[in-house]
């Protein structure tokens, strides 16, 4: 009976207008503006280029979040939402990069109080520019009362943003046909920066927020669809940064994390019957998958080297531990943010923005490009 009246439900979500966007291969991104731009702070003068990537949490700070961390919550209220906000903005200010990767951004979705969160931190920080790739819009999602959700991948920028694309990343097989109807679209967004250009080389931005949770091979589809991305961009002999919350342990990594993420009452490890491995392990979804980063490591420079990022003063995920412990041993547990790039960063500007537990469980990454290669 419950399959029938599953099937009866999925035949009518796909017989009238749809209400999740299913998204093309390729698609253009939204773009955004500042409302009071600074025209005179949008050109380059010269000098080093820093870069930030952060998952910001849907601007709802370490508050409880349903699907996330344990937590039950569904809907932000205004205050929670409005202080994270503010809290993000300030934080870009104080870092003072010149591109921005956001994932986890909300547009107008009912969980965070129908914010235009890219607007806001366009109009409360030096930013100027943005654009926005979707990763999950749909006008309505049944479950938990979360109801119209749009968010996704952003590129702020304080130059000026060229031509730019939304690149479609495969979707988990391991689910039911319904629940991938209504489940996330990862993707990869870049743009181009001409006022970065080097002669006839152009520089690219590229943003991406791999699977999270799949236990089939999705991440490493993922990850191989986005190498192939940066290999185009270098095989075409121009220049690119790139950053994302790729879900993924370093090279080295020694912890799955599996049994360190359970929630309370899950039954993982226990019996045959059980998955072995919860979803969102790092280890056992596919063969070698603790080694999953080591081409980005081969072939481009990491804002933070290879022989440090499993170290913990380079963690940049916050567990729910970090809310009750002020141990750099388990208020950061694992880094699963990076930057890299084609060109180089200046030497000794990677840093690891831990002080942002606070504001999101993943903490800011920057770092400056250097345009001379030096």
């Amino acid at each position: 009976m419950r399959y029938c009246q599953t099937l009866l439900f999925f035949l009518l979500i796909i017989g009238c207008e749809p209400f999740v966007n299913e998204f093309s291969d390729s698609s253009v991104p939204l773009r955004f503006e500042a409302s009071n731009m600074d025209n005179s702070s949008s050109a380059y003068q010269g000098g080093g280029v820093k870069v930030l990537t952060w998952n910001m949490r849907s601007g709802i700070g370490r508050s409880s979040f349903f699907g996330d961390s344990c937590g039950e919550g569904v809907i932000a209220d205004e205050e929670t939402v409005s202080d994270a906000m503010e809290a993000i903005a300030e934080t870009l200010n104080v870092i003072d990069a010149d591109i921005v990767f956001l994932q986890e951004v909300d547009l107008e979705s009912k969980r965070t109080g129908y914010w235009n969160q890219i607007q806001y931190l366009l109009d409360n920080t030096y930013l100027n520019h943005g654009v926005y790739a979707s990763t999950w819009e749909a006008d309505f999602i049944p479950s938990d009362g979360l109801g119209r959700v749009n968010t996704g991948n952003a590129i702020l920028s304080r130059y000026e943003l060229g031509p730019a694309e939304r690149i479609q990343l495969g979707l988990r097989t391991d689910q039911t046909d319904l629940v991938q109807y209504f489940y996330l679209r990862k993707n990869i967004l870049k743009a181009e920066i001409p006022e970065l250009a080097v002669g006839q080389k152009k520089f690219l931005a590229v943003n991406i927020h791999a699977t999270a949770f799949a236990t089939d091979d999705t991440k490493e589809q993922h990850i191989n669809k986005y190498i192939e991305v940066l290999n185009n961009i270098n095989d075409a002999g121009d220049i690119f940064v790139t950053g994302g919350d790729l879900n993924a342990v370093p090279p080295g990594a020694i912890t799955d994390y599996c049994e360190s993420d359970m929630c309370t009452g899950e039954t993982f490890h226990n019996s045959l019957s059980d998955p072995f491995h919860k979803q969102g392990s790092f280890f056992e979804n596919f063969p070698n998958e603790p080694d999953i980063l080591l081409p980005l490591y081969g072939v481009y420079s990491p804002a933070i080297d290879i022989a440090l990022c499993n170290m913990p003063e380079h963690y940049t995920h916050a567990p729910v531990t970090s809310m009750i412990s002020d141990s750099i041993y388990t208020k950061y547990d694992r880094k699963l943010d990076y930057l890299f790039t084609n060109g180089d960063w200046l030497t000794g500007s990677g840093a690891t923005h831990q002080s942002a537990w606070q504001i999101s469980d993943h903490m800011p990454v920057s770092a400056t490009f250097d345009p001379a290669g030096n």
